[in-house]
């Protein structure tokens, strides 16, 4: 692989940055890290004319002139066709699901639909958070296997399952059947940037994070604010 070989990875979450700085920056080549959609421009592409587009965690529309005219590679914690869409995540661990796959995919138009370049095994245990930064490595060790080898993508086969992107407002914890399944619920919301399982009551807001199930009980950190009443 020659050392001229420009890379760009895109990514928006702190752990995304770090295993960037920590691993892939110190691949063979030239690499750039882009967190915003401003940054991620098609005169700034072209300038740098990558190999490929590493996608680790993005929320927005990449343009049509970039994935069409680069290599765009996107990292999604399904085994697809099942589990195309949002909150990937979310979506397993509410169906019960322990462990999945992460797929890296070339990117087109319709979302998630893309032909798969590689799958590898993913836990899902552990809150979202060290899921997620779990994903991450996994996707860098990923990265590495792509540069070196460049494997031609294979086209999904099988039925599309699609997830939903899940709301802010579907956080609030709802009627559970088990001490296992409040606590899978909680932990699934627990990063950075998402909003924390909650429930309201008598004017205060209760947020629940770092939960661990011992003996039929769940123990949690709770956040309370009152509900500031709307002007």
């Amino acid at each position: 692989m020659s050392e001229s070989t420009t890379y760009i990875v895109a990514g928006t979450k702190s752990w995304n940055r770090r295993v960037y700085q920590e691993v892939i920056q110190h691949y063979p080549g030239e690499w750039l890290f882009i967190d915003n959609k401003d940054e991620l421009t098609t005169r700034r592409v072209t300038e740098h004319n990558p190999r490929y587009i590493f996608f680790l965690h993005w929320s927005w529309i990449v343009p049509e002139e970039i994935f069409q005219n680069y290599e765009c590679v996107c990292f999604h914690m399904a085994d697809v066709p099942y589990g195309r869409g949002g909150s990937p995540l979310q979506n397993l661990i509410v169906r019960g699901h322990r462990q999945t796959k992460l797929s890296a995919l070339r990117m087109v138009e319709e979302l998630d639909a893309g032909p798969v370049y590689l799958k590898e095994d993913l836990s899902l245990e552990g809150s979202a958070e060290e899921i997620y930064i779990r994903t991450t490595r996994l996707s860098a060790r990923m990265i590495k296997e792509l540069i070196t080898h460049e494997p031609q993508p294979v086209p999904q086969s099988g039925e599309p399952i699609i997830f939903i992107r899940r709301k802010p407002a579907e956080s609030e914890i709802p009627a559970l059947d088990s001490a296992a399944t409040l606590h899978d619920f909680i932990r699934m919301l627990d990063a950075e940037g998402y909003p924390c399982a909650f429930i309201e009551h008598k004017g205060f807001r209760y947020e629940f994070h770092q939960t661990a199930l011992c003996d039929e009980q769940v123990k949690a950190n709770v956040t309370i604010t009152p509900i500031k009443e709307d002007a």
